[in-house]
């Protein structure tokens, strides 16, 4: 199960939770982001995958961050359609930059939110399940994960909202054949951008053993 930990910022706390073993790191590169990565830190991750999250970004402004950040993955958090994803992955392919992958937001209101899904298929290459919010940043809050049920598309997912330790239960007890992996943040946080390794760490030790019984 792929571990990606979201709204990073700070050299050395980027090394800490890279240490930690996880598989993507998430950048936030939306202004109005408490978490919003102003300048390159000191220090990128080098053992596990970039993520550059954006909320209605231009193509350009996109291409230059996989550029600065030499990204892996981009995230999309905003109105952008279909259309646009198309449109950034022909760009992409002309940069010579076809490896890297798109995740597409998707908030899930109800069952009908996760069926409609599945129209992603073949354009982004990962979905993320995240809650409804008035903004476009991540709310905090988990969503009812049993909607999932009515996803069937063909598209790998991160599940994201609110994941904390009080969801290794929940987390537990979810199935889903195209589940890749859960995407963690603000229930890890000391304050905006940092992380605390050590519950990170328990939570990833817990989660590891709850997963191999």
């Amino acid at each position: 199960m792929v571990v990606k930990v979201c709204g990073m910022r700070e050299a050395t706390n980027i090394r800490s939770v890279e240490a930690l073993g996880i598989d993507l790191m998430g950048f936030i590169f939306w202004e109005k982001s408490k978490r919003y990565v102003t300048c390159i830190p000191n220090y990128l991750p080098e053992h596990c995958k970039r993520v550059g999250v954006f909320v209605n970004a231009t193509k350009e402004e996109i291409l230059r961050k996989v550029s600065e950040f030499s990204l892996d993955y981009i995230q999309l958090h905003g109105n952008e359609s279909k259309e646009f994803l198309l449109d950034l992955r022909q760009s992409l392919v002309a940069q010579g930059l076809q490896d890297v992958g798109i995740i597409r937001m998707v908030a899930v209101h109800s069952d009908n939110d996760a069926r409609k899904a599945a129209e992603w298929d073949g354009i982004a290459d990962l979905l993320l399940f995240e809650t409804p919010s008035h903004n476009f940043g991540g709310s905090g809050r988990s969503f009812n994960w049993n909607a999932l049920s009515a996803y069937h598309g063909a598209t790998p997912f991160l599940l994201s909202g609110g994941i904390g330790m009080e969801s290794l239960e929940n987390l537990l007890a979810f199935h889903h054949q195209k589940w890749w992996g859960i995407d963690l943040n603000s229930r890890f946080e000391l304050s905006p951008g940092v992380k605390d390794t050590e519950q990170l760490q328990l939570f990833l030790n817990q989660f590891s053993d709850l997963s191999e019984k």
